[in-house]
């Protein structure tokens, strides 16, 4: 068989699983106070052009996510979402497990436009009853978004400024960081994400970690006692320095955004495929998502040798399917897939 159901489908990068092995036998102090999170921060931190920011490494996305957004909040305040975000679609509740609504915003190709969160946010403090309505606290965006498309460097300036001029939080769900910021149409770099919003994640599981993801604070002390926030969650890893070691390792020469751009790479290949086999796309997406419309009865034949991922029922005889590209994906899968195509 061959697989394209999802980015995180191989165990790690390579050099990863050497340096854990190297290290394996090594005694570190728990919980990412060791020196490879430390190492980690630092480098991390001088990607982003930060001098005094703070850097926590969490298990998985959706602790993350969840972590994040109740340390945030105030116990009668929501966030902010796109009506396809992930908190909204497939987190299972978990903010609304930890009290707070998410607030939906229809989504223009996966991204909350700028114009409607200023007509959402206008249209709730010119509202008289608003004291019995959940407050607005802060705004969830995905870069990339859900479907594989892209905020523009000035799309982020203006969501960030609208927050700023409204007192809430921007938070950013970096799941698939790598893949937007290395691809082509992209114009955002991890500086400037770390400059326009008030915190954000840089995703490991999707983009060649074992597991981990790593939440960014520009501004130290933005949540206090955060660390126990994360340990409340369930979030925060005893042997963190497994953590650290993964994030290290992406974050020397650049090893994090040179197997992003693997993914890129890839991903534009096969939709070229897609594009000489005269098959329809549900969105045009630069990143390693790639959404295809595709009749029912050919999906049933070419399941018979290929995994991928159902999106949703497009009309009576046709289902959009998700074919997604990691850093693990060769020339070979690509070629593999045009002959089964």
């Amino acid at each position: 068989m061959l697989y394209f159901d999802c980015d995180y489908m191989e165990g790690c990068y390579p050099e990863i699983l050497k340096k854990l092995e190297e290290i394996n036998m090594e005694k570190n102090t728990g919980y990412g106070t060791d020196d490879y999170c430390k190492s980690a921060c630092d480098k991390i931190l001088k990607k982003c052009g930060i001098d005094e920011g703070e850097v926590y490494f969490m298990t998985g996305g959706t602790q993350t996510n969840s972590t994040v957004i109740s340390a945030l909040l105030k116990n009668y305040e929501g966030v902010i979402a796109a009506d396809s975000g992930h908190i909204n679609t497939h987190e299972a509740g978990a903010i609304e497990n930890s009290g707070h609504k998410v607030i939906t915003i229809k989504n223009n190709e996966g991204k909350i436009m700028p114009c409607d969160l200023r007509k959402y946010l206008e249209n709730f403090h010119r509202d008289e009853n608003n004291e019995h309505m959940v407050y607005p606290g802060m705004v969830y965006i995905s870069f990339p978004t859900e479907y594989g498309t892209l905020y523009s460097a000035n799309e982020l300036n203006e969501i960030y400024n609208i927050c700023v001029e409204y007192g809430i939080f921007l938070y950013v769900d970096g799941a698939r960081l790598g893949y937007g910021i290395m691809a082509k149409e992209n114009d955002v770099t991890l500086e400037y994400l770390a400059h326009n919003c008030h915190i954000f994640y840089i995703g490991g599981t999707k983009v060649g970690a074992m597991l981990g993801e790593a939440v960014v604070i520009p501004n130290k002390g933005l949540i206090p006692r955060f660390f126990t926030a994360i340990k409340q969650k369930g979030a925060l890893l005893a042997k963190g320095w497994i953590l650290g070691v993964q994030f290290d390792t992406l974050f020397t020469d650049d090893l994090y955004f040179k197997i992003a751009e693997n993914a890129v790479l890839r991903a534009n290949e096969i939709k070229r495929i897609f594009e000489e086999k005269g098959y329809r796309f549900y969105i045009n997406s630069p990143t390693n998502q790639i959404f295809v419309i595709m009749d029912d009865e050919k999906i049933k034949e070419l399941k018979n040798n290929v995994s991928f991922s159902f999106w949703e029922k497009y009309d009576e005889k046709s289902t959009v399917v998700r074919f997604a590209s990691s850093w693990a994906t060769s020339k070979e899968d690509v070629e593999r897939l045009e002959k089964f195509l």
